[in-house]
């Protein structure tokens, strides 16, 4: 039996269950830029009439984060929010509205991305994602993650106070994650449990 035959036999993560007979590393390079790109693609959906009163965009960011986190591992999640981090630092259009670059009010949630996503691979890698209720904890946990970064950033970059960081930076947006966590927690448990019925 292969190395790659013996992952597929034990997988922890769904990307394990990905069967592209490539090498080791392009393989990775490739999940890796899959991850960033979906992430950089999410950030261009986004809600038309901006939330009144804050710099912080409706999109669909923060749930690619989270999926790209659960099926990729720590790893390689740690690896793809670092490329989207630093290739759009460095000009790639790809921050929410087509941003880039370091800084701007919202750049805290970016770079909460790189902790967030491998914290939630690291627990679906322990199992965390194959069911309902432990998969709306894990979502859950990474949600805040990004927010413990996000509005500490914000009410720097926008002299607000903490409470004003709240208010405008997650407050308003607590009803969509709840539903975007929702979704994860329908989807991923569901994807695990058709690998499990169509694996031979």
């Amino acid at each position: 039996m292969s190395t790659y035959d013996l992952q597929l036999s034990r997988p922890h993560v769904l990307s394990e269950l990905v069967a592209v007979r490539v090498p080791a590393g392009v393989r990775t390079a490739l999940l890796v830029a899959a991850g960033a790109g979906l992430v950089g693609l999410s950030a261009q959906l986004s809600v038309p009439v901006p939330v009144p009163g804050t710099p912080v965009p409706v999109t669909g960011q923060t749930f690619a984060v989270l999926l790209v986190g659960a099926v990729l591992g720590w790893q390689q999640a740690a690896a793809s929010m670092a490329l989207y981090l630093l290739a759009g630092g460095l000009g790639v259009p790809w921050f929410s509205h087509g941003g880039a670059g370091f800084g701007g009010a919202t750049f805290g949630y970016v770079a909460g991305f790189v902790v967030a996503a491998p914290v939630v691979g690291w627990l679906a890698g322990k199992g965390a994602d194959r069911t309902v209720l432990r998969t709306l904890l894990t979502m859950a946990l990474g949600t805040a993650v990004i927010y413990a970064f996000g509005l500490p950033w914000l009410a720097h970059s926008a002299h607000l106070s903490a409470g004003q960081a709240w208010r405008f930076g997650a407050r308003p947006f607590l009803a969509g994650d709840a539903i975007k966590i929702g979704l994860a927690a329908g989807l991923l448990p569901a994807m695990w449990a058709l690998a499990r019925r169509f694996r031979v």
